[in-house]
């Protein structure tokens, strides 16, 4: 029985970066061995182990990027867009005032999180491409690439970015559904 597919839109999975699910469990397991360990140890809390995103969320994120970066520059295609993933921490309950313009519960306070930031390929002062990070929504390409380029320490401005982090941190919420 032939079990490859002959559907065109299938994704090739040769060379994609997937991983087989002993390394996937070696590596969660480090993490939390170590990482976790100590970060729930020095701070004395129960930081989350995991950040769940649905995929109509991601899927738009995606595609405002590719919309804003249109924008930008029209001759941008996938392959010049991207998008890093920065770790961050939720403040402490006594500062919780800074997350008023993004409503999460309060039981995530000091847990880690993830914060996704648009990039696209843009050539440093040397010439060499990389992966900067951008701000279509308020900057133009050369002052975002210039920005990155300088070493910058980000964005000046307090609103308008294009950042995405409306996860779902596990704990507090269940590990119901966790495979690792």
């Amino acid at each position: 029985m032939n079990t490859e597919s002959t559907n065109e839109n299938d994704l090739p999975r040769s060379g994609s970066g997937l991983m087989s699910n002993e390394l996937i469990k070696t590596l969660i397991e480090n993490y939390r061995t170590n990482h976790l360990s100590a970060i729930n140890d020095s701070l004395g809390i129960k930081d989350a182990h995991s950040i769940w995103f649905d995929l109509p969320k991601l899927k738009n994120f995606i595609a405002l990027i590719e919309q804003e970066a249109a924008k930008v520059n029209p001759r941008y295609t996938q392959e010049d867009l991207g998008i890093r993933f920065y770790y961050a921490a939720y403040p402490k309950i006594d500062n919780w005032d800074i997350m008023n313009t993004h409503p999460v519960p309060q039981e995530y306070s000091e847990k880690h999180t993830l914060v996704m930031i648009p990039t696209m390929k843009g050539k440093n002062a040397e010439g060499e491409l990389h992966d900067f990070d951008f701000n279509p929504i308020q900057s133009d390409e050369s002052r975002s690439i210039a920005m990155a380029a300088r070493g910058g320490s980000g964005p000046s401005y307090d609103d308008g970015n294009l950042g995405e982090n409306s996860g779902t941190l596990v704990p507090p919420s269940p590990i119901i559904g966790e495979a690792y």
